[in-house]
């Protein structure tokens, strides 16, 4: 069985895969896999990007998102018969079937599924297989500079979809699209000497979660501090120093990722 396995600790953003995928499918048929796909309004590899934090602390996360070639799709249970899953795992809207069947849009819990108004037919994603048949890979994978996104046998990529997640898993649809290193939210801020307005470097800054995790980390250089890949939920902080007062900060809701901004520590 094929998947994906898309790294974002090596994507730059560089919409490579989403030009490959429009270089490959728009004003080219096919078939019997997918009719062209038009120019423009269509993603069928889309870049999302995500603004994580607030000025100055800040992260642009890009994560590519295309059709999740899903174990129980729900774009098949809508289809009457028009979509299919191939033996190798990819899921593929029959072009002359889905004729006419624009409900297959709102079928996709992850929104990849897209009208060709030209064509009266939805389209998506076939994960290239008129290139997967010749032995090849999709052409977004293949173009890809990094190696964030690849393609292949499961198997072959068990060791880290171990340690892989997807997308929503909640939706109970089982895709096929594995992401590694997925951002979390962080929470930052940085400390510094109110009297000699300077920074303060090697505090040491303590943040505890509801559910009693405990991490602790130390200002840098910049008088900077981050805490990286945290879980929703409900934290507090301590920031400590030799020779200063302490700081302490409760009742942090994180819900998105959070610039806490300065802390002024007095002597």
């Amino acid at each position: 069985m094929k998947v994906f396995v898309i790294d974002m600790a090596k994507c730059n953003g560089c919409y490579g895969c989403q030009l490959a995928c429009k270089d490959e499918h728009v004003n080219n048929d096919w078939m019997p896999y997918a009719k062209p796909q038009p120019d423009t309004g269509h993603f069928w590899m889309r870049i999302e990007e995500t603004v994580h934090g607030q000025v100055p602390k800040v992260k642009l996360e890009y994560r590519p998102v295309s059709c999740m070639h899903c174990d129980k799709p729900a774009c098949i249970e809508a289809s009457n018969g028009a979509v299919y899953k191939r033996e190798d795992g990819l899921v593929i809207i029959d072009p002359v079937k889905a004729e006419g069947n624009k409900e297959l849009v709102n079928a996709c819990p992850y929104h990849t599924i897209y009208w060709n108004e030209e064509l009266n037919v939805a389209q998506k994603c076939t994960g290239c297989a008129h290139l997967v048949d010749e032995g090849k890979s999709p052409r977004c994978a293949d173009f890809c500079a990094t190696g964030a996104l690849r393609f292949g046998e499961e198997a072959d990529f068990a060791a880290e979809i171990a340690n892989a997640e997807v997308l929503e898993p909640e939706l109970g649809q089982k895709p096929r699209v594995y992401y590694l290193n997925l951002p979390k939210y962080f929470i930052g801020g940085d400390v510094w000497d109110r009297a000699d307005n300077e920074i303060i470097e090697n505090a040491v800054v303590t943040l505890k979660g509801k559910n009693g995790c405990e991490m602790t980390v130390k200002t840098d250089d910049f008088g900077d501090f981050w805490f990286k890949k945290l879980n929703a939920g409900n934290y507090s902080l301590t920031i400590e120093a030799d020779g200063y007062k302490s700081v302490s900060v409760d009742h942090i809701r994180l819900e998105k990722s959070l610039n806490l901004g300065d802390f002024p520590l007095e002597k």
